[in-house]
């Protein structure tokens, strides 16, 4: 595991000491739903059924989801058994966890080159 994967496992057990984390399948959906989510964290070894039906809810309900870790690092780092998904209810966290998942462009937007 890299470094900055290692960071937003921090961060998830951060989330989950302060009460910002839903938890398993209802729980981040009811998240999802009413418009609290503002991240959801699905385990690459989740269910093919898993992946579409929050690929597809988060799609609808305009969430970020990312894809990484498996069920037992993503359980680690919120201090239970093994997880397939969380989803993050703060925009702080959320921000946060997501600077350290997704990987920043190499190359610099041509709009911000020229205003230099």
């Amino acid at each position: 595991m890299n470094k900055p994967n290692h960071k937003a496992l921090s961060f998830l057990g951060l989330a989950m000491r302060a009460g910002k984390l839903a938890i398993g399948d209802e729980g981040a959906l009811k998240a999802v739903r009413s418009g609290q989510a503002r991240l959801v964290v699905l385990a690459e070894d989740a269910s093919d059924n898993t992946r579409k039906k929050f690929q597809d809810k988060c799609a609808h309900y305009n969430v970020d989801l990312v894809e990484c870790f498996d069920r037992y690092e993503l359980g680690a780092a919120i201090g239970k058994e093994a997880r397939v998904l969380v989803a993050v209810v703060d925009a702080g966290f959320a921000q946060k966890i997501k600077s350290f998942l997704v990987k920043p462009s190499e190359v610099e937007p041509i709009e911000q080159s020229r205003q230099r």
